[in-house]
């Protein structure tokens, strides 16, 4: 792409969304610098899923054998009861059945290195630095990052995540965008097996969760938990965030108790609300959101790594197919990512209540009873 080739892009964030913007932009021929707060990509979180469009996108990438090899396998789930007792389950696929190519399921941290190996030498990564100023010209836009350096680019994209900087910085506060869908989780990856591997189990008191996901000697621990109203707590407070799950979980059954010892003492721990971004538009002059920065479906919907890697891919093919012209190939990304959007966040907001958290114990036995085989 000649008229391309001289025009430059920052990102900022390094984890699916800006990875996948990173490697789709410089496919198509710009100039890539990737802006990240943390030292290195941004690799903690449960295992990822690609489906549908996204799966499409990835077909289409250098690196789709190399996730295609390192997929995950998930054969049964199975819905627990307080005394261990599983009370109907799902197989979803048998050891021997050959695996298709409808969906790849992969370890975060897995993804974000295959994809960060076939972009670090192509693309210019920042580590411990992030935008704190933007300032559009009529020829560019003007960056002051938090180092006090400064720079000048054609287009900056946010991939950073749900509490986005670019997205406070350029399209205002997040309380405007943010949704709450009466709900808390955390999760929780330890390296070891706590359950039959390639398994997940669930269990499920009213207005209470927790799953369990088991695979390649690692099990993801997810807590959740209904809340009608919004919490008070410090996002950086990790031990706040702690106590928070071990004072909504006190007294359960299960295993419980054993799965709080477990989180209490794990290194990888996240903690956030169950909620989605909602804006009318994702762009704003010379500057686009992508992925959960934009349209946050919440993990409820189990499409957030899916959502990333094809609005990174839609955001790429307008902007070659308009040879560049921002203003139009903007248009078109909005135009084509909204009904898949809204689509996705209505499913996840129905998952809350009636998959994830259901609030009645008639609730959890007309789930379970549902997915008996």
């Amino acid at each position: 792409m000649e008229s391309l080739k001289d025009k430059k892009v920052l990102i900022s964030g390094a984890s699916i969304a800006g990875l996948s913007t990173a490697y789709w932009m410089n496919k198509i021929g710009y100039k890539v610098t990737v802006v990240e707060i943390a030292n290195a990509p941004r690799i903690n979180g449960a295992a990822i899923d690609f489906r549908g469009n996204a799966l499409d996108s990835i077909k289409r990438m250098t690196v789709f054998e190399q996730l295609k090899s390192n997929r995950l396998n998930v054969e049964m789930i199975e819905f627990k009861n307080a005394y261990d007792i599983t009370e109907s389950s799902i197989l979803l696929k048998r050891e021997e059945t050959e695996l298709t190519n409808d969906e790849i399921e992969i370890e975060r941290d897995k993804f974000i290195s295959i994809l960060f190996d076939e972009l670090k030498n192509e693309v210019e990564f920042i580590f411990n630095n992030s935008i704190t100023e933007l300032n559009e010209t009529k020829d560019d836009i003007k960056i002051t990052f938090k180092n006090g350096s400064h720079g000048a680019f054609d287009l900056v994209f946010g991939c950073d995540g749900i509490h986005s900087g670019v997205r406070k910085i350029w399209f205002g506060n997040e309380i405007e965008y943010s949704h709450f869908l009466e709900g808390y989780f955390s999760i929780t990856i330890v390296n070891k097996l706590l359950i039959k591997e390639k398994t997940m189990q669930m269990f499920n008191v009213p207005n209470k969760a927790i799953t369990l996901n088991a695979y390649n000697n690692k099990t993801d621990i997810i807590f959740c938990f209904f809340s009608e109203k919004e919490i008070p707590y410090d996002y950086r407070d990790v031990e706040q965030q702690r106590q928070i799950i071990s004072e909504q979980f006190a007294n359960q059954n299960w295993r419980t108790p054993e799965l709080l010892r477990e989180i209490m003492s794990a290194q990888n721990f996240y903690f956030d609300k169950f909620c989605q971004i909602k804006m009318p538009s994702w762009t704003k002059g010379r500057v686009a959101l992508v992925g959960d920065s934009g349209y946050c479906a919440s993990p409820a919907a189990g499409m957030g790594a899916s959502l990333s890697m094809f609005g990174a891919s839609t955001l790429a093919d307008a902007l070659q197919k308009h040879n560049g012209n921002f203003e139009l190939a903007f248009q078109e990304y909005n135009k084509n990512l909204r009904s898949l959007i809204e689509d996705v966040q209505a499913t996840a907001e129905a998952n809350v209540r009636e998959n994830f958290i259901p609030r009645t114990e008639e609730a959890i036995r007309k789930r379970n009873e549902l997915m008996k085989f």
